[in-house]
């Protein structure tokens, strides 16, 4: 007994020792109850969580453990926060000061915005990011936080770039629109001991250049290894974070500090968003971690946080469909793939979230006489899907290989789940009805989703008004036999 408990304790001092942390987004319809989800991270030894705002009641279920954990001030709030001292001043007391006390939340980090200098943005919030960080951090200096507390901004990787004619990352520099403003944060951030965050996508690099060889965006070799100087290149994960190294050293910065805020690998909505190719590059990517070789232009160990830790149902698909299926867990905390967290090999498996509610087990699906020449079916399947998610149907995913018929079922039940089984959302012009048989298959699964926050209290009020209905037709016999 005494042997396996010291196996397990060394175990657990290894990852202690790791920087591997988690990503907890929470856009989804219906979320798990966060102490579950908390219960959970502690089950599987994660010691680090990245959070995109302030949620209280995931703040008030980390109080007590000692998660180490970074909040964030969301990008539509960056604006406010750069006009006002006062508005930064009260949203730090809200969302820090008060959890910040012993025994309460571990706070390491805020993240002021995320992205802000993403292209896609076209430049929005450029000039609020640099003094809403000032003064998220001179409020955390005020309220005598921000010797153990730092603000920082998570990049994206399109902030550096290299020439087009050199892509080695000793060609890595700031993009030239955005350099003088990035090194004006990066020279505040070093001021303050704060480390330059930076989210790193290889599926992205695979995703939109058709020609980008597949093994270069893996950890386990690359039989066409990229050569720069000295330096030998078989991944593309470590080639993005040297370009950043490069970028930071040609600024004058070259031991800044970085981690690497958000890194993963999507399982559905694209041909090369799967399982197999997400446990194949999160499982390399957690052993690389756990090596603390670092990578080949900067030695050492490696802070990462996997991107994601559950999937959201209702994040926006402008990128992509894969965009709702990053996370290593399902919708409901079950683990997607065994991934070792350890390093140890001996490692069995990630732990589901306990206690997982669900609604009850039946269907919306397309009726059987309903043919796909149906002119009614076409438009009843995309209302269905714009108000859902049919992330699934799309080329390449889990559920692509379904008939028209199916791909009808299919959407009518996500949007029958999404609106907590009532039975008045499986009508589709009469086309739809419910079932108690399951209308998954091996390869493409119909969710029942869970019967949290809105769902169990519609389930309970339906239960309570049956048992109401049942009692009155009780009084109503009683009456009449007397």
């Amino acid at each position: 007994m005494l042997t396996v408990l010291f196996v397990v304790m060394v175990n657990m001092a290894t990852f202690a020792s790791s920087s591997v942390g988690v990503n907890w987004g929470t856009m989804a319809t219906h979320l798990l109850p966060a102490q579950n989800v908390v219960d959970m991270l502690k089950e599987n030894g994660f010691d680090k969580v990245k959070l995109f705002d302030a949620d209280e009641s995931i703040l008030e279920a980390l109080s007590g453990t000692d998660i180490e954990v970074m909040i964030a001030v969301p990008n539509y709030m960056l604006e406010e926060m750069s006009l006002d001292a006062a508005a930064a001043a009260s949203w730090v007391d809200a969302n820090v000061t008060a959890y910040a006390y012993s025994g309460g939340v571990n706070i390491r980090y805020v993240a002021v915005g995320n992205e802000p200098f993403l292209k896609t943005y076209n430049g929005t919030y450029l000039h609020h990011t640099l003094p809403a960080l000032k003064n998220i951090q001179e409020a955390l200096n005020h309220a005598g936080l921000g010797s153990k507390i730092k603000a920082t901004v998570p990049f994206n990787a399109d902030v550096y770039n290299s020439p087009e004619s050199n892509q080695v990352p000793s060609a890595g520099d700031f993009r030239p629109e955005i350099r003088d403003l990035t090194i004006q944060i990066v020279q505040y951030l070093y001021s303050n001991d704060a480390p330059f965050v930076v989210n790193i996508y290889p599926f992205l690099s695979l995703y939109g250049n058709v020609y980008f060889p597949l093994d270069y965006a893996f950890f386990d070799g690359s039989s066409k290894p990229i050569k720069d100087g000295d330096y030998l290149y078989t991944n593309v994960f470590d080639a993005n974070f040297d370009t950043l190294v490069w970028s930071l050293t040609k600024a004058g910065f070259p031991d800044m500090k970085i981690i690497v805020g958000e890194v993963g690998w999507p399982t559905d909505g694209d041909k090369n968003a799967n399982i197999q190719n997400a446990k194949r590059f999160n499982q390399g990517l957690v052993h690389h971690v756990l090596s603390g070789e670092g990578t080949p232009f900067r030695k050492g160990k490696l802070e990462v946080y996997l991107f994601s830790l559950i999937d959201e149902n209702t994040k926006s698909i402008d990128p992509g469909s894969f965009e709702r299926h990053w996370g290593i867990f399902e919708f409901d905390g079950k683990p997607k793939y065994e991934l070792d967290l350890l390093g140890s090999q001996q490692n069995k498996g990630l732990v589901a979230v306990q206690g997982v509610r669900y609604m009850i087990r039946r269907w919306c699906v397309l009726k059987p006489h309903v043919k796909d020449l149906d002119q009614d079916l076409p438009g009843n399947i995309d209302y269905a899907c714009s108000l859902s998610d049919c992330t699934a149907l799309g080329y390449g995913s889990s559920c692509n290989h379904l008939t028209m018929q199916g791909n009808a079922s299919y959407a009518f039940n996500m949007y029958y789940q999404f609106k907590n089984q009532n039975e008045w959302d499986c009508d589709f012009s009469g086309l739809a009805m419910i079932t108690d048989e399951d209308p998954s298959d091996d390869k493409c699964h119909f969710p029942v989703l869970i019967a949290y926050g809105s769902s169990l209290l519609l389930l309970h009020k339906k239960l309570v008004n049956i048992l109401l209905a049942f009692l009155e037709g009780c009084i109503v016999v009683l009456l009449l036999v007397s």
